[in-house]
């Protein structure tokens, strides 16, 4: 039998648009020299391990006529080469080069008539060293049933074993008849499943995002009280494009610690943590990066942000890395003390996430089957479901492990996030803590953000800044 896509699932396809792709990545560096693996390797490693993960041999049928949603069915033609690709750097191959190699392959839509996803081994690196770019469809990625690539392919210890090949045979496809017949079974045995996203459907899953959903992963998205007002107008929403840019920044977690363990608990009483310091330097950093193109920044000037936040189970039933509420967070960026925003972005995150229900890094890193990959995957969900008028950029946050992550012997010195661009939108910021470092990826529209390398160095000054004053 076929697997159905869930509705939740089957929006992120009929809502893709050119210039408004539904998929995630991740730029994983490994800079210790002579390390690459060879395609040859790179793709047995990739076979053995997808093996785990039979999805990703999956590719998408849609149902004749439209009468239900679209079904995971066995690509036949299944090729492993078409999606683990080798490419290089041209000489000297920085940090740049990769960036706008990354802003390139993100920027193009996947094939919808093969499984979704993509791999890039990325050589020539000015270390000497390698990257892997991921590409994942958000309809692939629950988090549950399916997990990124990175997790699949990463290990905890370093091994110089080769994955044997693995014995794989497509199951035949069903044809039109039979994809046809399953979904009036399907009918006759939910009949309130069918159709749900044909037609009028497609219209009411744009505004699903102000509604609990529920599926696979169990991903919650709740639009508070707070957030009914639309965003204010800001130069970080616009026409999107198809082109892309993007760019990555790395700061010390060390830094961040200190910050928060300095500063006071503020006018009511709140210590803020890690994850309110780097909202915190991204204020700082928007604020700078207006002035910058000469914009009027006042007191009362914000930006809104979607911050997925992971939370415990509302049952009791303990923590879930698949468990995510939406904060719709208004990042003072009109206020020119740096202290002071740190204080009003953790009195705001408190009131919005019940500080007994959201998970601290801690546990969130320590669950079992967590990857920070996969959960960024699932906050671009929320991002992509919930309306474009309730705020101005989506910023993930995820705290990943810290101590070092292996490709065979190789190992990863930084993985930075690519985060979809949403339709009417400039910027998608992703951040993922790891192996001591704060890792920002950034991904732009290239018209609208002609100048996003100023964004990025204002990241750094910001962070200095506020631990200046701490």
């Amino acid at each position: 039998m076929s697997a159905r896509l869930s509705p939740l699932d089957a929006s992120f396809l009929y809502l893709e648009r050119p210039h408004a792709v539904m998929h995630v990545g991740a730029v994983l560096v490994f800079d210790e020299p002579d390390t690459a693996p060879t395609h040859a390797e790179l793709l047995a490693r990739v076979s053995a391990r997808i093996a785990q993960a039979p999805r990703y041999r999956h590719r998408v049928r849609s149902v004749p006529g439209g009468v239900a949603n679209p079904v995971w069915v066995t690509d036949e033609a299944f090729d492993i080469t078409y999606h683990v690709r080798r490419a290089a750097l041209p000489r000297p191959g920085t940090a740049d080069q990769l960036d706008e190699f990354v802003a390139r392959v993100l920027a193009r839509p996947l094939d919808r008539a093969r499984p979704l996803w993509e791999l890039y081994l990325v050589e020539g690196l000015a270390s000497g060293g390698f990257a892997l770019v991921t590409k994942t469809h958000q309809a692939l990625v629950d988090g549950v049933d399916t997990v990124d690539l990175g997790q699949l392919l990463l290990d905890d210890e370093p091994t110089a074993d080769t994955p044997e090949a693995t014995d794989w045979r497509p199951a035949r496809e069903p044809s039109d008849l039979q994809l046809v017949l399953g979904a009036l079974v399907g009918a006759a045995r939910s009949p309130g499943r069918v159709v749900e996203v044909a037609g009028h459907g497609v219209a009411e899953l744009r505004t699903a995002g102000t509604r609990i959903l529920s599926g696979v992963g169990e991903v919650a998205s709740a639009v508070l009280s707070s957030a009914a007002r639309p965003a204010a107008e800001s130069p970080l929403n616009g026409p999107t494009g198809q082109a892309r840019r993007f760019t990555t920044v790395t700061t010390s977690l060390e830094d961040y610690r200190r910050v928060r363990a300095d500063a006071d608990r503020g006018d009511v009483g709140l210590v803020p943590d890690v994850n309110d310091v780097i909202l915190s330097v991204l204020t700082g950093a928007l604020r700078s990066w207006l002035e910058a193109r000469g914009l009027p920044v006042t007191r009362t000037t914000a930006v809104r942000a979607l911050v997925p936040v992971s939370v415990y189970d509302t049952d009791g039933e303990g923590a879930s890395a698949s468990r995510l509420s939406a904060c719709f967070v208004d990042l003072p960026v009109g206020e020119p003390t740096p202290l002071v925003r740190l204080h009003q972005i953790a009195y705001a995150m408190w009131r919005q996430v019940d500080r007994g229900r959201a998970i601290g890094a801690g546990t969130l890193a320590g669950l079992a089957g967590f990857s920070s990959p996969t959960l960024h995957s699932l906050g671009a969900r929320l991002g992509s479901l919930a309306s474009r008028r309730l705020f101005n950029l989506v910023v993930t946050n995820v705290p990943g492990p810290q101590q070092l992550r292996y490709l065979g012997t190789a190992p990863m010195t930084a993985t930075y996030p690519v985060m979809p661009v949403a339709e009417g939108q400039a910027i998608a910021v992703g951040v993922t803590s790891y192996a001591g470092g704060v890792h920002f990826g950034i991904n732009a529209d290239r018209d609208l953000v002609p100048d996003l390398d100023t964004l990025a160095d204002a990241l750094t000054e910001s962070l200095a800044e506020l631990a200046d004053r701490t």
